[in-house]
Formats: C-alpha cells, sequence, structure tokens
C-alpha cells in the first residue's frame, strides 16, 4: 500500500519513522512537502498540502491507499473532504469535526451536549467582556484565542495586564476566558473511525519555553511515555468518559470523526477534565507515543479511515520509556532566528536508543540549515527514565547549533 503523509515537521518525521519501523516498506511513504531529515527517510514531493485540489489530484495519479494527515491547517482547509469524495482512504477529520480544533467555543458545545468534564468558561467577542471575565474566575488568569494560533494561543498568567495584552493580539478571532485548573496534564491520543475509538497510550508534554515551567508558552519542548503516575482505570475512564461521548455526539450531528483525536486533560482533585481538543496527533507527544509503538502504524490508521476499528488489533506499546527534547532556535517562540547551519546530527543519531525528528530544516548546498522556531526533536529510549535521558541529553549535546535553547528538565522529576 503506497501512503501519502501531508505535512513538513517533526510529527510528520515521527509518523514516518513509525510507519517504516512497524513494517511499511520506505519505497511505499511518500511526504509532502517534508522537510530535509524526513527526505533521508523517504521520497519527498513539492506539494502543497493545504491545497484540496493539488492532494487529490496527486493522490489519484500515484494511486495512494492512505492519506495521513499531519498537521491541522490541511484538516482546517477540507482537504480530508476533497480526498473522501474522491474515494481515497484519509485519516484525518473532516473540515466541521476539525472544528473541535479551530474552535474553541464548538469543543466547548460539543462537550456540553455529550457531558464531558471540562473547566467553566466565557465567550468573548470585546476587550469589555473579557476584563468582566477575567474578574469572574479571578487569578491564575486563562485566555485562550478561540481559531487556531500554531500552539501559541493560550496564555496561563497570574498578571492581569498580560492576560489583558494576549486578548488584545487574539480579540478578532474570538476569546475563551477559562477557570484555571490546578493538576497534572496528560495528553492521551485515540484513534477514532467515526462511531469507535482506540487509545494510544499517554504520554505528557513541556508547554514552557524554559526549565521549571517558566517562560513563555510554546508548541512544545519535550514530552516523555510512559507516565507511572497515572491511576489504574485512568485511559478507560477517559475513553468513557471523554472520548466516546465526544465522537457519538459528533456522529450525531452528522459529522463522523475519522482521524486522530487528541484529548489534552489535566487530573484534578475533582477528577480529569478538558483542557482542549485536538484534531490531529500532537508535538511533541507523538514522537515518544509512536516511538513505543510495536503494532503496524499503517494498519491501525487505515482501519480508522476505513471505518473498520472493531476488527482491528489492539496497540500494542514497548515497556521502554521514550523522551524527547526538543531543540529551539535563538529568539523561539516569539521571533527564531533562521538560516543557521547545523553540526554534529551524525553522532548524535549515533548514541544509543535516540533517533532525531526534524521539524524545521532545510539543504543549503552541503550545509543543513535551521530555518524555523523549532529546529529538531531528540527522541529517545531506554530501560528507565535516568537511561533514556542520559541518551537524550548525550545526543543533544553533539549538535551545534548557534544560539539555540533547549529544557534540562525534561521528564527529571519522574525519573528521580
Amino acid at each position: 500500500m503506497k501512503i501519502l503523509v501531508l505535512g513538513s515537521g517533526a510529527r510528520e518525521h515521527a509518523i514516518v519513522k513509525a510507519l517504516i519501523r512497524t513494517g511499511s516498506v520506505a519505497s511505499n511513504v511518500i511526504c509532502a512537502p517534508g522537510n530535509a531529515g524526513i527526505a533521508q527517510d523517504v521520497a519527498c514531493v513539492p506539494l502543497n498540502a493545504n491545497d484540496p485540489a493539488s492532494v487529490v489530484a496527486f493522490a489519484t495519479a500515484e494511486k495512494i491507499g492512505l492519506v495521513i494527515i499531519g498537521p491541522e491547517a490541511p484538516l482546517v482547509a477540507g482537504v480530508s473532504d476533497a480526498l473522501r469524495a474522491a474515494g481515497i482512504p484519509v485519516f484525518g477529520p473532516s473540515q466541521r469535526a476539525a472544528q473541535l480544533e479551530g474552535s474553541k467555543s464548538f469543543a466547548k458545545e460539543i462537550m456540553a451536549a455529550a457531558d464531558v468534564p471540562t473547566g467553566m468558561a466565557h465567550e468573548c467577542s470585546t476587550i469589555e467582556e473579557v476584563e468582566s471575565a477575567l474578574d469572574d474566575f479571578g487569578a491564575p488568569y486563562v485566555v485562550k484565542a478561540d481559531g487556531l494560533a500554531a500552539g501559541k494561543g493560550v496564555i496561563v498568567t497570574s498578571d492581569r495586564e498580560a492576560a489583558l495584552e494576549h486578548a488584545r493580539k487574539f480579540i478578532g478571532m474570538g476569546i475563551l476566558v477559562e477557570e484555571f485548573l490546578a493538576g497534572q496534564e496528560v495528553s492521551l491520543f485515540f484513534l477514532a473511525d467515526g462511531h469507535n475509538v482506540m487509545p494510544l497510550t499517554p504520554a505528557q508534554d513541556f508547554k514552557r519555553a524554559y526549565d521549571h515551567d517558566e517562560g513563555p508558552n510554546t508548541g512544545g519542548m519535550g514530552a516523555y511515555s510512559p507516565l507511572p503516575w497515572l491511576p489504574a482505570g485512568f485511559v478507560e475512564e477517559v475513553q468513557r468518559t471523554v472520548a466516546q461521548p465526544t465522537i457519538d455526539e459528533l456522529a450525531r450531528l452528522g459529522e463522523p470523526f475519522v482521524g486522530l483525536l487528541y484529548c489534552g486533560l489535566i487530573v484534578t482533585e475533582r477528577g480529569i477534565r478538558v483542557i482542549e481538543f485536538n484534531a490531529r496527533f500532537g508535538d511533541p507527544e507523538t514522537q515518544v507515543v509512536l516511538r513505543r509503538l510495536l503494532t503496524p502504524l499503517a494498519g491501525l490508521l487505515h482501519s480508522a479511515a476505513t471505518g473498520n476499528l472493531e476488527t482491528a488489533p489492539d496497540p500494542r506499546f514497548s515497556d521502554e520509556v521514550a523522551i524527547t527534547v526538543v531543540l529551539a532556535s535563538e529568539g523561539y517562540p516569539d521571533k527564531a532566528a533562521p538560516n543557521r547551519p547545523i553540526h554534529g546530527l551524525h553522532h548524535a543519531a549515533a548514541v544509543a536508543g535516540v533517533e532525531i525528528c526534524h521539524a524545521a530544516t532545510a539543504q543549503d548546498g552541503d550545509h543543513l540549515i535551521a530555518i524555523g522556531g523549532r529546529v529538531l526533536s531528540v527522541v529517545a529510549v531506554g530501560k528507565t527514565f535516568h537511561h533514556a535521558r542520559e541518551h537524550a541529553y548525550e545526543a543533544i549535546g553533539h549538535i551545534k547549533l548557534d544560539g539555540a535553547h533547549f529544557r534540562t528538565d525534561i521528564a527529571k522529576k519522574v525519573a528521580n
């Protein structure tokens, strides 16, 4: 089966690596548009992944048997709808169902209708409404852009003026002000075929830019899996109270969700609450979740895409620990310094248990350069958290990129 992966980041590189690691033939996997690192593993084509007509034409000409949509933009652009209309199996929800991620207010409506546990929120369309909502909930303040904001649409702060400034920045797309929820955060992915859901394995990511959860929010600076501190029955409870009711409600509305339901959760004193939904694999959690996957990924995703999850095998995961550390360009997440050369990747990849997923890299003659904010994900496995961390940080120590930064505390607490 020929497979087309849409996207150009570390998430897509992790998907490509997992496809090959779990049984797909590399020559049957194509990535569009891909990046310099992905091109070392599979063929990459300069296709506009956000253009439905171009994607359908390419998939038809190449006789693609499965399209896997990585980032959110093609989903919101309706690429999956066009592929389904052409009879091409696609792992990714429809444009309407993808509003679970594209619109925070739509997600809240679905959760309310499905009785899914989540925090209280006020929808705001003016700064005056934001000010009133901030006063209602009090500090710490949680302010979210209603639409897509590349992982930078949320602020959690005790500084009221900073909260208002964030709201002013995104007021054009609508704002949600939410109650602050305290507890451990968990990312849990579910495969969905429109009616059934199948859980993968939990992970935890690190959103803040710097050690000790300081600095601005980012798209994610690292992650680890498994989560040994989770209570027994956690995954089953989330499937019963969150994932399945959400999928059922979308099906009831005539918008069956086919693809990856990302449940961003928090374990509070009052129980599990949903912070957010995404409609695709999360980055950087995908890097650790799929690194531990043993079951053929292509088969699982094809079963979801064709409505056959009920007959698919339950996914199996390695007992090994996986962590990923993100290497970011100087200035990220505000304004990343572009086009700087990267050295040392060969030595980094030679460290035991390590693989490197490229996010924002390009080939410039004989040199690899960084062209964006989050440049690389260094993924490592080990028998224990201590070993996985040792491998990851040894590898990242070999990589040279002027001005780059990374967190040194990924999975540190659970390793101690």
